[in-house]
């Protein structure tokens, strides 16, 4: 998110929670390394999925209502719809409060990985951004939403 063009957007600040959720549910090797190995400064699952759902309420509408504000156009809506469904569906059969592993074991959980790669992909090219850099830290997140 180093390159975002973060004033083209009128809500950088969600699309910013929403990118850095994404992007942290789509990487397997920085779930591995990181959320199973209990690393701290990065959250969890559960905080990611907040992050991703907390301001912009995308688990009780379409991220389609935030095309022009959050999203850039309707494919990165839908993308992020997808990403959004799979990883909600998972969480409510676990618990919000399951352990790393539980979520990370879940036969469902590589699909929902997929679908938050294809988002946070699309998101990170449109802000063109590299989104193969390992995910930021929360208080890199914090700076960055605090500036500009």
């Amino acid at each position: 998110m180093g390159g975002m063009p973060v004033n083209d957007m009128p809500w950088w600040r969600w699309r910013s929670n929403v990118r850095s959720a994404l992007h942290m549910l789509s990487d397997p090797v920085f779930q591995r390394d990181v959320w199973l190995a209990g690393v701290d400064g990065f959250g969890d699952v559960t905080d990611a999925v907040y992050r991703l759902v907390e301001d912009t309420w995308l688990d009780h509408w379409s991220a389609e209502k935030y095309v022009g504000t959050i999203f850039r156009d309707s494919q990165e809506a839908a993308l992020v719809d997808t990403a959004v469904l799979r990883v909600l569906r998972i969480m409510h059969q676990v618990g919000p409060d399951a352990p790393v592993a539980t979520y990370l074991e879940h036969q469902a959980w590589p699909e929902a990985v997929r679908a938050a790669r294809d988002a946070h992909v699309r998101l990170a090219a449109s802000d063109g951004d590299e989104p193969d850099a390992p995910p930021r830290s929360l208080e890199v997140l914090r700076i960055m939403t605090r500036s500009a």
